[in-house]
Parts: structure tokens; sequence; C-alpha cells
């Protein structure tokens, strides 16, 4: 190949890949960009300018209670989360991978939660919720049990929007893990029944081997969407009660909207981007070796 062909296959290249180019500038790029650089100022109500204050806004942000409140509520989001999201995903796909009557019709009732927008999702969860008339008190006041306020009670807050969370979220999950599975050869299943394997070791030897790249893939989508959680908490708690149900980005949305504290807000942001970005990489490279993709 000529160098005059090299060079117009080059360019013929760019110029396709150029609109994605520019929006991902425009889109990705220059706000993290932006943001950063703004991390770096004061900018609040108090200050006309923004004013370059340095690391000034991490260390405040240290020291700031709710911040920390709010992070270590995040990290038991992601445990509750992420794990019990994807893990109900794998079963769920398992359940309608089998042939049965009303099979299409399950895959859709367990898919629906996810079709819904999560601030209607939280209007459904948030009367589930009521104390007086809730179905979830209805069903315990029916079996003696008292009244509980779960929403309105520092211990319980946080646990029912994670319930709420996983109940919107595995079906998802599931849709990828039906996919994978279908995908497995039926002739290395074969093969194994022919030599004796129970069910179970075919899972464990066949199956979740080769689920790998799929349940990596739906970790770090459920880790993202761990951090990245705010409908929710505006429509049921709005991080009540006494910062018990608070996350990052609902810390965020409070210091951008509520307290018009910018700085601080893109401080915040800085730091959520960070600590996902660590995740994902560790999830990538501790479970690489462990991944069969063909």
């Amino acid at each position: 190949m000529g160098r005059s062909k090299v060079i117009k296959v080059n360019l013929m290249a760019w110029i396709f890949l150029l609109p994605s180019l520019i929006f991902l500038i425009m889109f990705t790029l220059y706000p993290v960009i932006s943001t950063l650089i703004s991390s770096f100022y004061k900018s609040d109500l108090s200050t006309i300018e923004p004013l370059f204050v340095g690391f000034e806004n991490y260390r405040s942000m240290m020291e700031d209670e709710v911040f920390r409140k709010a992070f270590i509520n995040n990290i038991w989001f992601a445990i509750g989360t992420v794990p019990t999201s994807v893990l109900i995903g794998l079963l769920l796909a398992i359940l309608v991978n089998r042939t049965f009557i009303g099979k299409s019709l399950s895959r859709v009732f367990f898919f629906y939660p996810v079709v819904i927008p999560m601030v209607a999702a939280s209007f459904i969860w948030l009367f589930f919720y009521t104390p007086d008339y809730g179905m979830v008190n209805s069903i315990l006041k029916l079996f003696g049990f008292g009244e509980l306020n779960f929403l309105g009670n520092s211990d319980t807050a946080l646990l029912s929007i994670i319930i709420m969370v996983v109940w919107k979220e595995a079906g998802f999950f599931m849709i990828f893990y039906l996919a994978a599975l279908q995908n497995i050869p039926k002739d290395l299943l074969e093969a194994a029944r022919i030599d004796g394997a129970s069910k179970w070791r075919q899972f464990r030897s066949i199956v979740f081997p080769l689920l790998m790249p799929t349940t990596l893939f739906s970790a770090i989508i459920a880790t993202t969407n761990a951090f990245k959680t705010v409908d929710q908490l505006v429509v049921m708690t709005q991080g009540g009660p006494n910062n018990a149900s608070n996350l990052l980005l609902y810390y965020i949305y409070e210091n951008t909207f509520r307290f018009m504290d910018y700085g601080k807000a893109a401080t915040v942001t800085v730091i959520v981007l960070i600590i996902m970005v660590l995740i994902a990489a560790i999830q990538f490279f501790a479970t690489d070796k462990k991944i069969h993709y063909s």
C-alpha cells in the first residue's frame, strides 16, 4: 500500500470518527476538565467572582461531617445493591432460560421494573412504605406486627432505598445474563452431562466461567449506578432522616441547587469520579485473569 493511500485511509477514518470525537469532547472531556478546575475555586453566595483557593475545598470537604456520612452511606449502599442485584439478575436469567408455560410473560414481568422511570418507581415504593395505609404496613398489621415508618427511621431508611433499587435493577442484569446463557455452546453441557456431571457441577465448571465477562460488565454498571443515585432520594427521603439516607450525588445536588456552593459541589464530583474509576479498574484487573472470552 502506497504512502498516499495510507494517508487517505487514515484521513477517512478520522473523518468518520470526527462526529463522535466532537461529542466526546463537548459532553465528557470538557465537563470533566471544567469541573476539575472549578474544584480549586471558592464559588458560593458569599463570593461575587470565583476565588482561587487551591486545595482548600478538598480540606474543608474532608472535615464536613455530612460528606463523611454521605460517603459511608454510599459505601454501604453499593455493598447492598451491587452483589444483590447482580446475583438476583443471574438467578432470574437461569429461571427464565428454561422451557415452561408462560416463559415469555415471566421475562416481561421481571424486566418491567427496568422500563419504569425512576421517579415513577420511587412514588410507587413511597406508597408501599407509607406508615398509615402503605402496602407493607398493611401486610405487617395483617400478621399482627406493629406499624413501621420505614423512610422516617434512621435505621431503616437506607435499607428501604436499597430494596427498591435492587427491585428496579435486577431485571436489567437478567437480560444480559439471559443473552449470555443462550450463547453457551450446548455441546459443552451435553458432553458434561454424558460424563456424569451434575447440574451444579455443570454450572460451576462450565456455565459460570463463561458468564464471567457478563458478570464483570454487570458489576461495573451496578457500581456506577450505586454512585449516581439521586432521583429516588429527592422523591422519597431528601437524604433524611438526619442524613441517614444521604448519598454522594444527592450531597452534590444539595450543594449545587440548594446551597449554591458550586466549588464544593465540583470538589465532591471530582472525588466521585475518582472513586468510580478506581473501583472499575480494581474490578477489571482483579477479575481479568478469571475471565474466559471464548
